[in-house]
């Protein structure tokens, strides 16, 4: 449940003493704990300060739009350098308070060890369908957004004067890149951002001000010599430490391509039909990820470990009924659709299965041409 506008734990968040920074000002570090106790006390793990001159991050960026590792992502490129220039796409920006929330299942997970061996053992179930951990719940997009908004707004009623704007995912913004200049992590080599507290499985949001906040101080580095998840990519999408080909990524692939996916990576996908965790299961550090103190995260039923059959019965109505209010509902039902039928033709590929091979018949006449095709690539796996 997603606490009232306003309100968190009953307690409305617009109700302070106004002598609780009445001898700080917003440059001293006081400023900066008491945002972090906001923050804490809204379900964010931690808090971080980055400044805006992200200068030396630009010739990585355009490399790598150069080399087309962007796929048909095309908004990538659509808003120039904005991207790594924070007061060019928020003019009047100073500084960036960056923040991080846990979300792994608070009531799946035995314990935070135990998780990431589960999840692998899934994906040696041709059978069973697998939906990446942070997709179970609900869309982190509207969970963070809008208390990264009950968090500005608390700010800027102790200061009247703050301009602010929130971004999660929703714009372009390098957040990993801002994460870490703000000391929540340093960037793997799969590119995602690693915490020595938390592993990666936590979500990244930021809040614009036109403030000059004390920055918080990188971290450095500590994967070493480790390839893990550059050796365990099934699509060997990871071509080196921080080097990642969307194009063959296999989130990528299920979320974000639409359209016919390349027949030679559809065998690599095995199970896995919206997302891909293989590369955080993995990861030594995330044998320290931290549950999610929100309840908006816990698994939705349905999209944990449920057979491949049962999802390709969804109807639309049933898909948009059970999605709702998840990430998972913007790839439609016939992307859905298309990502269960590759899954299915690599079952049918170590085995023939009736169940399997009736559930692909049933969707031969789909309306989608899309989805027609891939449900004829399916059948054409069974080994007799």
């Amino acid at each position: 449940m997603v606490p009232v506008q306003g309100f968190y734990n009953g307690v409305n968040v617009h109700e302070h003493p106004q002598s609780e920074l009445e001898n700080s000002s917003p440059e001293s570090s006081n400023w900066v704990d008491q945002i972090q106790t906001w923050a804490t006390e809204l379900g964010f793990s931690q808090i971080g300060i980055s400044g805006v001159d992200l200068t030396d991050a630009e010739p990585a960026l355009l490399d790598w739009l150069a080399q087309g590792f962007h796929g048909s992502m095309n908004y990538m490129t659509q808003h120039g350098l904005k991207r790594a220039r924070p007061a060019e796409l928020v003019p009047g920006t100073l500084s960036v308070i960056t923040l991080r929330m846990n979300y792994l299942p608070p009531s799946n997970i035995a314990s935070p060890e135990d998780w990431a061996p589960k999840e692998l053992q899934v994906l040696e179930r041709p059978e069973h369908a697998v939906v990446s951990v942070y997709a179970r719940g609900r869309d982190y997009h509207k969970v963070l957004r809008q208390r990264l908004q009950q968090l500005a707004q608390r700010m800027q009623s102790q200061l009247p004067h703050l301009q602010y704007r929130v971004f999660t995912d929703s714009a372009p913004v390098l957040e990993v890149e801002l994460a870490q200049r703000s000391g929540l992590g340093w960037r793997g080599k799969h590119t995602l951002l690693l915490n020595r507290e938390a592993g990666s499985m936590f979500f990244l949001g930021e809040i614009f001000v036109n403030l000059a906040l004390p920055e918080t101080q990188p971290v450095s580095n500590h994967c070493g010599s480790c390839t893990a998840c550059i050796d365990i990519c099934p699509t060997q999408a990871i071509l080196g430490p921080n080097i990642l080909d969307a194009r063959r990524c296999i989130s990528y692939l299920t979320i974000e391509h639409a359209g016919s996916v390349p027949e030679a990576l559809r065998p690599l996908m095995g199970n896995r039909i919206y997302g891909c965790d293989d590369c955080q299961l993995v990861c030594p550090w995330n044998k320290f990820a931290q549950r999610a103190v929100l309840p908006d995260f816990e698994e939705r039923e349905g999209l944990g470990h449920s057979t491949l059959v049962e999802l390709m019965a969804w109807t639309e109505e049933a898909f948009l009924k059970r999605t709702e209010g998840s990430a998972i509902r913007r790839i439609g039902h016939a992307q859905w659709l298309r990502n269960i039928a590759i899954a299915m033709g690599n079952a049918l590929r170590l085995g023939h299965d009736a169940g399997i091979q009736n559930a692909l018949l049933l969707r031969a006449q789909h309306p989608s041409e899309v989805v027609r095709e891939h449900v004829l690539w399916a059948l054409a796996q069974i080994q007799e």
